[in-house]
């Protein structure tokens, strides 16, 4: 085997690009979730869980409105770029339109906040800590993640991202000490992120040469509406999986949902783990579905069945260890954390359930399939997860969040077979 191996030269595979872009992008995403593990403690021991909840909800909305913000960009623009590498004037114009369509897209979600909270008076009990949280669109929209990824150079983002989250951190540690302070938490987050963008973009202009020009309005407007199945897209997946604490936040008050809030933190970071699967697995599944089906499906049976492995086995852990967990994390005894922990332990193996068909609608280009399923699974969770809520409280929406997964599954499988009945029969016999 160590011959075969070295039939490959190490330089040769350490130099592959994509490969690079795929450590680069585990290791932005594997800070942000020791980041957001270290922080949780520090922060429920500074503003307390009440205040952590509505920093947590105040968050939920504000990436919500960063979905708009991203706008499907961060799919498209890199390959834009990647197009236009060599063409530097060319590229000169991508950049600043999808800059200027972002910041346009990000004074338009502060608009609609500064209207809710002003205006229409919503968001009652977080308006003050959602307006000074505003400045994280601003961080999204300067981000040039995509811009990194269509140039193949994710070095320095993967590195300027882990010393923006230390920053945040160390804003933490020295300034978070009270419940009157938890207006500045996501503030200094966008703040950490916006200041480290500002800086990235000095360095794509002056060693990279890009300049800006002013917005073209109508190449802006064009991309939009390319866009917007994108934008839908990513909407409705947002939804489907973060819209509970939203949900939860009518009929539960602060202290409730801050329990809620803390077990949900932990389930999201685990339920990384098939999205990462997804895009781990996915160049090689779309050279072996070109060049051979039959060695596409054996090698997706193997995955499959490792991943549901893996991933019943740690939902198992997670049950298991709830109690020890919200001990580490709150640095308390908090009962009701441990109960919604326990019951959302088992979404992590329902959402590995459905990797082969998210992947088989990806390599087989069945964009439009996997819109409609994205759109009936959000739709699903809103419905049942909002009468589930109202009836049952926080136990009622775990169990509406479960549900919403089986019923994706079950959903993406119908809607695959519809579509592309030999390719699920390929997989599924």
């Amino acid at each position: 085997m160590l011959e075969k191996l070295g039939l490959i030269p190490i330089s040769e595979i350490i130099k592959n690009k994509s490969l690079q872009n795929f450590i680069f992008l585990a290791i932005i995403q594997s800070s942000n979730v020791l980041i957001t593990i270290i922080s949780m403690p520090l922060l429920i021991q500074g503003i307390g869980v009440d205040q952590f909840g509505l920093v947590n909800l105040s968050l939920s909305v504000i990436v919500l409105l960063n979905i708009m913000v991203g706008f499907g960009y961060n799919l498209s623009a890199p390959r834009e770029v990647a197009i236009n590498q060599q063409n530097k004037e060319e590229l000169s114009h991508v950049v600043s339109n999808v800059f200027s369509a972002k910041i346009l897209l990000a004074s338009f979600a502060t608009f609609l906040i500064l209207t809710g909270i002003f205006g229409l008076n919503l968001f009652k009990e977080y308006q003050i800590i959602l307006v000074y949280s505003v400045l994280l669109l601003f961080s999204e929209a300067t981000l040039p993640l995509w811009f990194f990824q269509g140039m193949e150079k994710m070095k320095l983002i993967s590195i300027a991202n882990i010393f923006s989250k230390l920053l945040f951190l160390m804003g933490i540690v020295l300034f978070i000490h009270s419940p009157e302070m938890s207006k500045w938490v996501n503030f200094m987050m966008g703040f950490s992120g916006l200041t480290v963008n500002l800086f990235l973009l000095i360095y794509v202009h002056n060693f990279l040469e890009i300049k800006f020009y002013r917005p073209q309005f109508t190449a802006i407007w064009a991309s939009m509406k390319e866009n917007v199945l994108f934008f839908f897209s990513n909407l409705s997946g947002y939804i489907s999986v973060n819209g509970g604490l939203i949900i939860f936040s009518f009929f539960a008050n602060a202290e409730t949902l801050g329990m809620y809030s803390l077990a949900e933190r932990v389930v999201m970071v685990l339920r990384l783990f098939p999205a990462i699967i997804v895009q781990a697995i996915f160049p090689n599944a779309s050279k072996l579905y070109k060049k051979d089906e039959q060695s596409f499906h054996r090698f997706m049976k193997v995955i499959y069945i490792r991943v549901l492995i893996c991933g019943a086995i740690i939902a198992a852990l997670t049950y298991l260890a709830a109690p020890w967990i919200i001990r580490v994390l709150s640095r308390s005894e908090l009962g009701e954390s441990v109960t919604y922990l326990q019951l959302l332990s088992p979404l992590l193996f329902l959402s590995c359930l459905n990797i082969p068909n998210i992947t088989m609608m990806l390599v087989a280009d069945l964009k439009q399939v996997l819109f409609k399923a994205s759109w009936m699974m959000c739709l699903y969770m809103i419905i049942t997860a909002s009468i589930l809520t109202y009836f049952y409280g926080g136990v009622g929406l775990c169990y509406g969040i479960l549900s919403t997964e089986i019923v994706a599954y079950i959903i993406c499988m119908l809607l695959l077979y519809k579509r592309n009945p030999n390719l699920f029969h390929a997989f599924y016999s």
